[in-house]
């Protein structure tokens, strides 16, 4: 049944009964709602783009709870917009049309992939949901739901043989290959998509890789709304100052940017029209975003949990804090190239607003999840560059020093912290271990490459963690602003 709603809530004025799968999209999370379907729906509310309908998808055990909320409120949510000075925006989106949960029934899965209706695939599976090896950077079949979907490639349970399955039933019917669209926080989502889809493809049926290759468009975005986990008090929010009963609400920060790479052989919808940036190059918006706004997450996030901070606003407008994030910032924008159209002081000074927004109350736990892929893609890729040019990278050692010191999985009142992280089971130990061997962290080749190797790395990295270990974290900041 449709949500309720109070008077004051803006809800769908178009008629959705009218809606048709144009998308389908795998990992229908809090982000994807707040950002693309959102978009989606303003051009739904324009009176365009019924025929994009967004059919969500979900592969993994934990999806079933998306299947049963969204079912009961026919697939209607409520997005919450929370401003600085304490107001709120709520509006009811209604361009998800439809949900699928691949467990309980693959091959509907298929069909709608293989619907000649269906001209866009995309993604938010979060940055380790690509099985792409550490070291090479290439795809890793290794994983066992691929390799038990390399045994069984007519019926796949993952995302990447859904979609691989779903391309060689529509070219075996002659239909036109649909666009994969990556919204994932990756250097180069679009690319690192192709070459998973290609190489997971080429050991089902080279001829099909091949097909994919020529006729399958990856284009690259850049996707930024900082869209923390619903609460019970989101909920209570909803429910009791708009009179909705959402199972599950969004809430976001009113700041939303999406820049997308103009190639999509199969039609799209007209995103420029309600403030995407369809652009020709997405890398320089790209390097941007990851090297400050992603960088200075984890920069708030390991400092602020180690000094006892919950919320990101608290470590956001701790002035230690403030100084370090500010002096990284500094160091990593040389290695940015220009950004058209785009003033990066202006863009600095809106990131330390939007991170002490307190309304929104996004948690360094969760800016500290999965560190070992973040770490390596959004502030480790600027190190090198700096030793490139010789430039120093004090805040970048100083950051990785201090996630070295979270890893040992207390803060500094011996307090147990938050530790979300698919290696943390490994680089606990090595953690422990820099008290007598200090580069031990860092001997993990397949997050670190070759850093441990070099002094211009090792020098600053050591000084920090001698500081962190001795004296604390305060110390260290302190030290690294004087």
């Amino acid at each position: 049944m449709p949500l309720t709603t109070g008077p004051d809530v803006a809800t769908p004025a178009y008629d959705r009964s009218r809606i048709t799968t144009g998308i389908v999209h795998f990992g229908l999370g809090n982000f994807h709602r707040a950002h693309q379907a959102m978009f989606v729906d303003r051009l739904m509310s324009r009176g365009e783009a019924l025929d994009w309908g967004i059919c969500g998808v979900g592969v993994l055990p934990g999806d079933a709870r998306m299947r049963d909320v969204l079912a009961a409120q026919d697939h209607l949510y409520t997005l919450v917009l929370k401003h600085g000075d304490g107001s709120t925006e709520p509006r009811v989106i209604g361009s998800v049309h439809d949900y699928l949960f691949a467990p309980d029934d693959p091959e509907a899965v298929l069909a709608v992939l293989a619907a000649p209706t269906t001209r866009i695939v995309s993604l938010t599976v979060t940055e380790g949901g690509y099985f792409i090896d550490r070291t090479t950077g290439e795809f890793d079949a290794s994983d066992p739901g691929v390799q038990r979907d390399l045994r069984n490639p007519h019926e796949p349970a993952t995302v990447f043989g859904l979609i691989t399955e779903g391309l060689a039933r529509r070219r075996a019917a002659g239909t036109p290959a649909f666009t994969v669209m990556s919204c994932d926080n990756l250097p180069g989502n679009g690319e690192v998509t192709r070459r998973v889809v290609t190489a997971y493809a080429e050991l089902v049926d080279p001829e099909l890789a091949a097909w994919i290759a020529a006729e399958v468009a990856f284009p690259n975005s850049m996707v930024d709304r900082i869209t923390p986990v619903t609460t019970d008090e989101d909920r209570t929010l909803v429910r009791d100052g708009y009179g909705i009963d959402d199972g599950w609400p969004v809430v976001a920060e009113p700041f939303v940017q999406w820049v997308l790479e103009d190639h999509f052989p199969a039609g799209r919808p007209a995103f420029e029209e309600v403030g995407v940036q369809v652009v020709d190059d997405v890398v320089p918006y790209e390097l941007m975003k990851l090297r400050l706004l992603n960088a200075s997450h984890q920069g708030l996030a390991y400092p602020g949990l180690l000094t006892g901070h919950t919320f990101a606003h608290e470590a956001a407008t701790d002035p230690l804090i403030v100084a370090f994030l500010a002096g990284y910032m500094a160091e990593a924008r040389p290695t940015l190239p220009a950004v058209p159209g785009i003033d990066l002081d202006a863009y600095v000074a809106e990131l330390f607003e939007r991170f002490a927004n307190p309304a929104v109350a996004d948690t360094l736990a969760r800016l500290a999840t999965d560190a070992s892929d973040r770490i390596p893609k959004f502030v480790l890729p600027a190190v090198r560059d700096n030793i490139a040019a010789g430039r120093p990278v004090d805040f970048g050692a100083a950051l990785v020093a201090t996630w070295a010191r979270y890893s040992e999985g207390t803060d500094e009142a011996g307090r147990p912290v938050p530790i979300n992280d698919a290696l943390h089971e490994r680089l606990a130990p090595l953690a422990a271990r820099e008290r007598t061997e200090p580069l031990a962290f860092l001997g993990a080749t397949d997050v670190f490459g070759d850093l441990a190797g070099q002094p211009a790395f090792t020098e600053p990295y050591l000084r920090a963690l001698r500081t962190l270990q001795e004296e604390g974290t305060a110390a260290l900041l302190t030290r690294l602003s004087a």
